[in-house]
């Protein structure tokens, strides 16, 4: 097998625009953070993408903030709901602390995929050392 650098979890986050460069930073830190501390990853295997849109490209319910927040993640299937539930709460729990985004402006989905989904290096992500655990 190959050892694999940093490939997972792929992160989108969504959010209005307008917010400070701290503002999007401590977003990101805190997503980071908590799947470092609840699904075990390298933390330097950080792959995330934040989309900033304005009122005409990005609804929401009457009951949301202009914090609404959504958090896609496409990650291995394997991990277990008790994994699952640290990281909603990890996630919720560190962006309230920082950039300050209430847990009921937050939405996250998480998209599994089976491991052999992903081409890494013209290999399916299946025959290749990812260097961690999914199995968590």
């Amino acid at each position: 097998m190959v050892l694999l650098g940093s490939i997972m979890p792929l992160v989108k986050a969504t959010i209005y625009s307008g917010k400070s460069r701290a503002y999007k930073a401590a977003l990101l830190d805190g997503i980071h953070k908590a799947l470092v501390d609840a699904f075990k990853i390298p933390d330097a295997d950080r792959n995330q993408r934040l989309y900033e849109l304005d009122d005409e490209h990005f609804e929401r319910r009457s009951n949301k903030s202009r914090n609404f927040t959504i958090i896609e993640m496409t990650i291995f299937k394997g991990r277990s709901l008790e994994a699952k539930k640290k990281l909603y709460a990890e996630i919720c729990a560190n962006l309230a602390g920082n950039p300050g985004i209430d847990s009921q402006d937050i939405l996250i989905v998480l998209n599994e995929q089976p491991k052999e989904y992903w081409g890494v290096n013209g290999k399916p992500a299946s025959e290749v050392d990812l260097g961690f655990e999914v199995e968590v």
